[in-house]
């Protein structure tokens, strides 16, 4: 296998682990004004991604290095083009990474819980949009630049996938939340992920069809498959009372829909509505001997990286009353 191959593949699966991980910390930040009904259960929630938020931020600090080292061209035309967006993004993590660190230092908390509403809805709905702009095509000149324009990036197809991403992070963070706490809190995150397991089965199952029309092949129409039946298995499982199986059936789901995504995209990495001027695994990466030296290094590092967090999460595992 090509090292670009292996070095998309090692990309799409940081994203994934993001996505993953990130994902309840946002919608733990989106169920906050819903779930949080008094200052005990919105300390209980913060309190439920409070020793592992950071360490979840570290996959897109990762995957924004990859990219960078593996596919310079990439990096430059998806930073320069995104610039808004991304900037945006930026700023909410940074706002809402504030906000859990002063929540506990202020007799104040109702700006810190507001700060930590719109920095954890931003991204999940942001990252949905350029996702699904860069899936679509984007407006390259000959020498890989964005000549769009911002409304450009916000077409209806784009908004749809940042709407597709809101309801399936919210879920996430649903059943998450039902299984770190105990008692009313529990049953009321138990209730609300009914309600959006059958949200996000309408946004992102029709995002994902409409994917699939344009670029799908036949494993990533498989992948649409098991993102519905992870948030269907998530929804079953809740209802019985699984707060464990319903957390891994929607991690699931998120996995399927960032694979599925990733699949649409080989072998371009920034496609172009000009097929010619699109960005390839080819013809965006770096040297062999640039990707051969991060081979070693993914190998070296990676599974520290992996033991560490699942160190932290057993030592936190217990739910919080």
């Amino acid at each position: 296998m090509e090292l670009t191959t292996v070095w998309f593949l090692l990309i799409a699966v940081l994203w994934t682990g993001y996505f993953v991980l990130e994902g309840f910390d946002f919608g733990v930040g989106v169920l906050l004004p819903v779930l949080g009904t008094d200052e005990a259960r919105r300390r209980t929630l913060v309190r439920s991604i409070g020793p592992v938020w950071d360490g979840n931020e570290v996959w897109l600090l990762v995957a924004g290095g990859a990219t960078f080292a593996a596919f310079p061209e990439w990096y430059a035309t998806l930073f320069s083009g995104f610039y808004l967006p991304l900037f945006l993004i930026l700023i909410a993590l940074i706002v809402r990474g504030v906000a859990l660190e002063y929540r506990s230092k202020s007799d104040v908390t109702k700006g810190w819980d507001r700060a930590f509403f719109w920095g954890s809805l931003g991204p999940a709905f942001l990252w949905g949009v350029a996702f699904a702009d860069i899936v679509r095509g984007v407006p390259l000149d000959a020498r890989h630049e964005y000549t769009g324009s911002l409304l450009t990036l916000l077409n209806p197809y784009a908004l749809l996938g940042g709407v597709a991403t809101l309801t399936l992070f919210t879920l996430h963070g649903a059943v998450f939340v039902a299984l770190k706490t105990t008692g009313e809190l529990r049953d009321h995150a138990r209730e609300l992920a009914r309600t959006l397991g059958l949200a996000a089965l309408a946004a992102g199952g029709l995002f994902l069809v409409l994917t699939q029309l344009s670029t799908g092949t036949a494993a990533t129409w498989a992948g649409v498959a098991a993102a519905a039946a992870g948030i269907a298995g998530a929804v079953v499982a809740t209802v019985r009372g699984r707060d464990g199986w319903a957390f891994t059936a929607n991690a699931v789901a998120v996995v399927a829909v960032t694979a599925t995504l990733f699949g649409s995209l080989w072998p371009d990495v920034m496609p172009a509505l000009d097929p010619a001027n699109s960005l390839t695994v080819h013809n965006a990466a770096s040297t062999p001997y640039t990707l051969g030296v991060m081979t070693w290094v993914a190998a070296v590092f990676t599974p520290v990286v992996l033991a560490y967090q699942g160190w932290t999460y057993w030592v936190f595992r217990r739910r919080l009353s």
